[in-house]
């Protein structure tokens, strides 16, 4: 079941008193649980890979693919932003269709507009920092926990883009300067994010950056896992192809999102008034 904030938790992590009339009731992020990140990897292999099947098989291309995933994605988060909770339904059609257009994103600067992955990474970099550094300038928090005012679920949404865009250019730069292949970019970025879970649990690494950190490497992660599973195998894939390897995994995120439903395993208990901000 949702929770309501306990307000004295809140003011003790924002330092001041929020407006009232801002406040929301239940924090609008799910639990970050072992469902979440597969869930989060599935969807970036998605955003790689149903980018690129709208963009070659649908004959849109590229920039109506963009236009049309800019549209659904305004259309969930509309319903996102009037929920009152957290709803797997709806939050996660969001995660997958945001790392569709970060995905996307990215792409056009890359290849309509010719601008180098440095300068894109650099860019999407740059403005994550901003939006972090906003977010905390205004919140005193970037608690994934708390994302329970209107304000927060904006800066959330904006970092989560961002993310996603990052991650794109960045995992496309590493796969260009390095090119390791699809297999071995997936095993190179999963153990990144061993190495962050492993300082967060042995040397206290603050659990904020660590997930966002982690949240940034899931995204050439899952493209990797994409690529190896949809290439042809001339080129290093497994040769699947777009369709099955979308359709595949949106099934099991589709199942992973109804069995959340039912059992509301990832809806986050009430923390500690005076807890410490992640």
């Amino acid at each position: 079941m949702a929770y309501e904030t306990s307000e004295n938790s809140v003011l003790e992590e924002v330092g001041q008193a929020a407006p009232s009339r801002h406040r929301l009731r239940w924090n609008k992020a799910p639990e970050v649980t072992v469902s979440f990140w597969v869930i989060k990897v599935l969807c970036t292999t998605v955003g790689e890979t149903a980018a690129g099947l709208l963009n070659e098989k649908a004959g849109l291309g590229l920039t109506g693919v963009s236009l049309l995933m800019s549209a659904l994605l305004t259309v969930v988060l509309v319903v996102q932003f009037r929920t009152k909770g957290y709803r797997p339904g709806v939050y996660w059609p969001a995660v997958a269709l945001i790392s569709v257009v970060g995905t996307l994103v990215s792409d056009n600067l890359t290849d309509n507009m010719g601008v180098a992955l440095e300068t894109t990474t650099t860019v999407f970099a740059i403005a994550l920092v901003i939006v972090f550094a906003l977010w905390y300038g205004t919140e005193r928090t970037l608690s994934i926990h708390h994302i329970d005012t209107t304000r927060r679920e904006v800066f959330y949404w904006l970092a989560v883009l961002f993310t996603f865009a990052l991650g794109t250019s960045a995992g496309d730069l590493v796969a260009a300067e390095i090119n390791l292949g699809y297999w071995v970019s997936a095993v190179l970025f999963a153990a990144a994010i061993a190495a962050i879970a492993l300082a967060w649990f042995s040397l206290d690494l603050n659990a904020g950056w660590s997930f966002w950190i982690a949240y940034i490497l899931t995204r050439p992660l899952g493209a990797s896992v994409g690529d190896y599973l949809s290439q042809p195998t001339g080129d290093g894939g497994l040769g699947l192809g777009t369709v099955i390897t979308s359709g595949l995994f949106l099934a099991v995120i589709l199942g992973l999102v109804v069995y959340l439903s039912v059992t509301r395993k990832d809806i986050a208990a009430p923390e500690q008034a005076g807890a410490p901000v992640a």
